[in-house]
């Protein structure tokens, strides 16, 4: 969790929101991504899209199901649904998102037994506080600017 939050750092740098997230296959990381919505102009590079698909680039698959992703926020729904068709086995999260998250607010769309693949999700408390800080400085700093 500690590379999410530093890729949240980078991503804060380039004036996007502050979100990591890495990929990790048998206790090493295989993928980072930052958020690069603004950077790239594309409302779907998100940081779990951008390591996704480095993972699977990296490995040659379209399927993760031996990886754990880690994610310094909670993921949104159309990130938590892309987690689910990459077949990833693990999310953990640092802060929960109760205005954007897809997992514990809003969709919430682990919870229907309509979907093909359920991970195992866990937040990681410990990590909520520097990642919630993270977002409030830079939304504080946009509002500002």
């Amino acid at each position: 969790m500690n590379q999410a939050i530093i890729l949240a750092r980078r991503a804060f740098a380039h004036d996007d929101v502050p979100i990591g997230a890495v990929i990790v296959r048998d206790g090493r990381i295989i993928a980072r991504g930052e958020n690069r919505v603004q950077q790239k102009k594309n409302p779907t590079l998100h940081a779990e899209i951008v390591a996704i698909n480095r993972a699977c680039k990296k490995l040659g698959t379209k399927f993760l199901d031996d990886c754990d992703i880690y994610v310094s926020l909670e993921p949104c729904a159309m990130c938590a649904t892309a987690i689910s068709f990459a077949r990833i086995k693990n999310i953990y999260f640092a802060a929960p998102d109760p205005k954007g998250g897809g997992i514990t607010a809003n969709a919430r769309i682990f919870e229907t037994d309509k979907h093909l693949w359920k991970p195992h999700v866990l937040q990681m408390p410990e990590y909520a506080d520097v990642s919630a800080k993270l977002l409030r400085d830079f939304f504080k700093l946009r509002r500002k600017n």
